[in-house]
């Protein structure tokens, strides 16, 4: 690959960043706004401008980002027509907490993209988006236990961060945070992702068990990106018609990612309910329930669903915008593409490694995976920390977890330079035997 972009001679200092961070702890706890932020070595990026693919730090040095704000800026920062849809809004109104267009103008584009929507609930993160639909389903089915998967996250609430770790498996959940109820996770069953089997088992005893709810991320976003197993949700749709129990996506990060879509346009299964957030509306803090009218519809008969902020015009002016430049013909084809090449690109060069790391990857997301299968060589417990503190000093961000988010605004370009700066750090490690 050919880079437009000129090589760095040496790393960039990141100093303004670190001061801030210094000066951050002293007032915000942990120094961050979320916690695993702080994870990102050798510190955060303090960042004051974003475009595109692009953000700028303090001192005004230009980072190809990966980021992308955890996975909200499918159409890159700051994209014109989201920014302009924003500033109609705002100088108009910004919260009002009463009714307006805006509400089903965003929701009818939603519904619109996502196969067998039939109404939605606005709301703000996807936590809560969590939280809204597991109690349509107690609502719906007069159940109250909910089936979830082994290290899979669906918000930082107590009732749902559970069985976090891969040692995790026991049917009973597991809590995963000091200062959590253990009440709040009792109505909780937990069983392996992937396995029909056990699928079969639990859920034909839905009914003694009390089961309101299968809750599941179709593509385990925040545990490796696992697609499903062939015939794994189409069986999951059978055993809850079967037995009663309302099947309850979380899209929240597969959505409007990994196709206009998410999950029922990419595997062809549709849910009675799904939760969205992040890309919906292109960065700006929006979530939604999205799903089956006579679940949703409760709301209007004794389930109550409530929040200032919900159906927030400025957001709701984002979701609007960032649908319609995702219903533009050919936008997934070039989405596809530079993901494809970059996903191509980087393995190039993980291949000089000798445990030879790899990536998976579903539509605009993908995720580092330290080791390949059959490596004779064992990947240090470090290494995805040593290359993003390299990359990172190099112009190239990327997230601590090793999630890696593309947009539409990525170019081959941008792909060509991060594969050159991957490089030079992956070569330095190699360089430096003591490294590995």
């Amino acid at each position: 690959m050919t880079s437009s972009y000129q090589r760095l001679s040496s790393p960039l200092s990141l100093d303004a960043s670190h001061e801030a961070f210094e000066r951050t702890k002293r007032s915000v706890g942990g120094g961050v706004s979320s916690g695993m932020r702080a994870a990102t070595k050798p510190h955060p990026l303090f960042v004051n401008r974003a475009a595109g693919a692009h953000v700028w730090d303090l001192d005004g040095a230009e980072f190809i980002d990966y980021v992308m704000a955890w996975g909200p800026s499918i159409v890159g920062h700051s994209h014109p027509h989201v920014v302009e849809a924003v500033m109609e809004v705002i100088p108009r109104m910004q919260m009002v907490g009463m009714g307006h267009t805006l509400e089903y103008e965003a929701a009818e584009l939603v519904l619109e993209a996502v196969p067998g929507a039939e109404r939605l609930l606005w709301t703000n993160s996807g936590t809560e988006a969590v939280q809204i639909a597991l109690r349509l389903a107690r609502a719906g089915t007069g159940r109250s236990k909910v089936l979830k998967f082994t290290r899979s996250y669906h918000g930082w609430h107590d009732s749902v961060y559970a069985s976090m770790g891969a040692d995790h498996t026991a049917e009973k959940a597991m809590r995963s945070t000091a200062g959590q109820s253990l009440n709040a996770i009792r109505d909780l069953v937990v069983t392996e992702y992937n396995s029909i089997s056990e699928a079969e088992r639990i859920l034909g005893e839905a009914r003694e068990r009390d089961i309101a709810a299968v809750l599941i991320d179709p593509i385990m976003s925040n545990a490796g990106l696992i697609p499903p197993a062939p015939g794994y949700l189409e069986r999951l749709r059978e055993l809850c018609d079967e037995h009663g129990v309302v099947l309850i996506f979380d899209q929240v990060i597969a959505g409007f990612r990994i196709a206009r879509g998410g999950v029922t346009e990419r595997y062809g299964v549709t849910p009675d309910l799904s939760t969205f957030g992040k890309a919906i509306a292109g960065g700006f803090s929006q979530s939604a329930v999205v799903g089956k009218a006579a679940l949703i519809d409760q709301v209007q008969h004794g389930v109550s669903h409530a929040g200032t902020y919900n159906g927030n015009p400025v957001a709701l002016a984002a979701v609007k915008a960032t649908q319609e430049i995702l219903a533009e013909p050919g936008v997934y084809d070039r989405l596809e593409d530079v993901s494809a090449y970059f996903q191509s690109g980087v393995q190039s060069v993980f291949d000089r490694l000798p445990y030879r790391p790899t990536s998976r990857r579903v539509g605009s997301f993908a995720t580092f995976v330290p080791q390949s299968d059959g490596a004779a060589v064992a990947a240090p417990a470090d290494i995805w920390d040593r290359i993003t503190a390299g990359t990172l000093a190099r112009g190239v961000a990327f997230l601590p977890t090793g999630k890696i988010f593309l947009s539409t605004e990525h170019t081959r370009a941008d792909v060509d330079r991060t594969v050159d700066v991957l490089g030079e750090v992956v070569d330095g490690l190699v360089g430096n035997a003591s490294s590995l």
